[in-house]
C-alpha cells in the first residue's frame, strides 16, 4: 500500500474534511480580516462568559466531586484493559508526559505572573472592602489561594474525567480512541453517526484553538526573554518567526511518534524545569518557600469547596470572568486533547490508580512550582529587594524578573527560555498527536503525513491569533 493510499485508507471521511477545511477558513479570515476577526472573537468571547459562566463553575465542580466518587467507588480496582494488563510506561514516565502534555507551557508563563498580578491589584476580587490591605502578607497568602484554585484539583478533574472515559471504553471495550466513545453509554451504536462525527469535530476545533491559545502565550513569553537577556526587539514578526522555528521542531518531534520525540523530550524537560526549580528554591527565600507550600496547600483545602462555587455574584464579578472563568473555558477547550493523551498512556492503570496519579500528583508539582516562583517573587516585593509587579505585563516577563533579582541570571533566564520552548513543542507535538488520533478515527498510530498537516495548522492558528 503507497503512503498516499495508506493515508486515506486512515482519513475520517467526514471528521477529517469539515474539521480541516472550517481551520483553513478561519486561518485565511483571521489573516485578511484581522480587526474584524479580533471584534467577533471578542464578541463570541463575552457572550459565552456572560451566558454561560455559571454552568461552567457548575461543570467543574460537579467534575471534581465526580472523580473522587469514581476512586472511592466499587469500580476503583477496575483496571484499563484486559484484567491481567501492566501499564505501558513507569511512574516516572507516565507523570512526565502528563505534566508537560496538560500544564507545562502555562506553568512556566503564569508562575510568576499570576500571583504577583493577584497580589498587586488595587480592587480585592472577593470579598470587597472586607479583605485585607493589599500589598501585606495577608494579601500575598490570598493571591497563592487564588493561584492554587485555578491550577488544582479543578482542571485535573476536567481531564480525568474525559480521559478515564476514552480509556475504559477503549482498552476493555474496543470502542475508537476518539472522544465520541464517551458517548457510548448514552446513545449506544449511535455514536458512530452524525452525533458522533459533530463531536469530535468540536473536540478538534477545541483541541486546536486551545493548544493556540497556549502557543501564543509561550511565544510571547520566549520573546520576552530573548528580549531581556539578547536585546531581541519584541513584536509580532518576532513572535511570527519564533512559532516557525519552534512549529518546525514540533513537526519533527510529532513524526518521529509517542515513544521516541514526545516522550524523551517531556522527559527532558522535567529535568529542565526541575533544575531551573531547584535554583530558584536555593537562591531564593528557602525558608519562607518551604514553610509557605504546607501554608499555602492547607488554606486551598479548607478553601477548595467555598472557591469551587465562587462565581462573583457579589464581589469581583468583572475578576471572575477575566481570570476563573477564562480559565475553566481554557481547561474546558484543552480536555479532549489532554484527556485522550492521558488516555493513550494509561493502559493498564486501575481506575483508583488513573484519579489518583491524574488528580493528586500533578496539582502536588503545580503547586510547588507556584510556591517556589510565586512565593519567591512576592517575598522579593515585599521585602524591597526587587520590584517584580512592575515587570508583570501579561506576557510571561515576570519569571524573567524573578531570575534577575537572583544569582547566575543569564545562565538561568537562558534555561527558562529553553524549558518555555520545549514545552510549547511538546504541546504542539502532542496536540497533533490527538488530532489526528480524532481525525483518523481512533487509530492509535495515525499516518506521519496528517500528523505533519496538524502541527503545521496549529503554528499557522497561533500565528493568526
Amino acid at each position: 500500500m503507497s503512503t498516499m493510499e495508506r493515508m486515506k485508507s486512515h482519513i475520517h471521511p467526514v471528521v477529517f474534511p469539515v474539521s480541516a477545511g472550517l481551520i483553513v477558513l478561519f486561518m485565511i479570515y483571521g489573516a485578511v480580516a484581522t480587526e474584524h476577526a479580533g471584534e467577533v472573537l471578542s464578541a463570541v468571547f463575552n457572550f459565552v462568559v456572560g451566558t454561560f459562566g455559571w454552568f461552567l463553575i457548575a461543570s467543574v465542580a460537579f467534575l471534581l466531586v465526580f472523580c473522587i466518587w469514581l476512586a472511592l467507588g466499587r469500580h476503583a480496582n477496575t483496571k484499563l484493559g484486559p484484567d491481567d494488563s501492566e501499564p505501558d510506561y513507569s511512574y516516572l514516565t507516565w507523570f512526565s508526559m502528563l505534566f508537560a502534555a496538560g500544564m507545562g507551557i502555562g506553568l512556566v508563563f503564569w508562575g510568576v505572573e499570576e500571583p504577583v498580578a493577584h497580589f498587586a491589584l488595587d480592587v480585592p476580587p472577593r470579598l470587597g472592602d472586607a479583605m485585607p490591605a493589599l500589598g501585606t502578607e495577608a494579601s500575598a497568602s490570598e493571591a497563592m489561594l487564588l493561584t492554587f484554585h485555578h491550577w488544582g484539583l479543578g482542571p485535573w478533574a476536567v481531564y480525568a474525567v474525559l480521559g478515564l472515559s476514552l480509556a475504559y471504553f477503549g482498552y476493555r471495550h474496543g470502542l475508537p480512541m476518539t472522544v465520541r466513545s464517551a458517548l457510548y453509554p448514552l446513545i449506544g451504536e449511535r455514536y458512530k453517526g452524525w452525533m458522533g462525527n459533530v463531536v469530535d469535530i468540536l473536540a478538534i476545533f477545541g483541541t486546536m484553538f486551545g493548544i493556540a491559545t497556549s502557543l501564543g502565550l509561550g511565544v510571547t513569553q520566549i520573546n520576552a526573554g530573548l528580549n531581556r537577556v539578547f536585546d531581541v526587539p519584541v513584536g509580532s514578526g518576532t513572535q511570527i518567526v519564533l512559532i516557525v522555528v519552534i512549529t518546525a521542531a514540533a513537526t519533527i518531534s510529532v513524526v518521529s511518534g509517542l515513544d521516541k520525540g514526545i516522550k524523551r523530550l517531556s522527559q527532558a524537560n522535567m529535568w529542565l524545569a526541575g533544575a531551573l526549580l531547584a535554583f530558584v528554591f536555593i537562591a531564593g527565600p528557602t525558608l519562607v518557600i518551604l514553610t509557605a507550600y504546607f501554608e499555602n496547600i492547607g488554606n486551598y483545602v479548607f478553601q477548595v469547596i467555598p472557591l469551587s462555587g465562587w462565581a462573583g455574584t457579589y464581589h469581583g464579578e468583572g475578576w471572575a470572568s477575566a481570570w476563573t472563568i477564562f480559565y475553566w473555558a481554557w481547561w474546558i477547550s484543552w480536555a479532549p486533547f489532554v484527556g485522550m493523551f492521558i488516555a493513550r498512556i494509561s493502559r493498564g492503570r486501575t481506575v483508583r490508580e488513573f484519579i489518583g496519579g491524574v488528580l493528586v500528583v500533578p496539582t502536588l508539582i503545580s503547586f510547588l512550582w507556584f510556591t517556589i516562583m510565586g512565593n519567591s517573587a512576592i517575598h522579593l516585593e515585599l521585602s524591597g529587594v526587587a520590584a517584580i509587579s512592575e515587570s508583570v505585563d501579561y506576557n510571561g516577563a515576570g519569571m524573567f524578573a524573578l531570575l534577575e533579582a537572583l544569582p547566575a541570571t543569564a545562565v538561568t533566564s537562558v534555561l527558562a527560555i529553553f524549558v518555555v520552548t520545549i514545552f510549547f513543542v511538546t504541546s504542539s507535538d502532542s496536540g497533533s498527536f490527538v488530532i489526528d488520533m480524532i481525525a483518523s478515527g481512533g487509530q492509535l498510530d495515525p499516518p506521519k503525513g496528517i500528523r505533519i498537516f496538524w502541527a503545521l495548522s496549529e503554528g499557522v492558528v497561533a500565528a493568526v491569533l
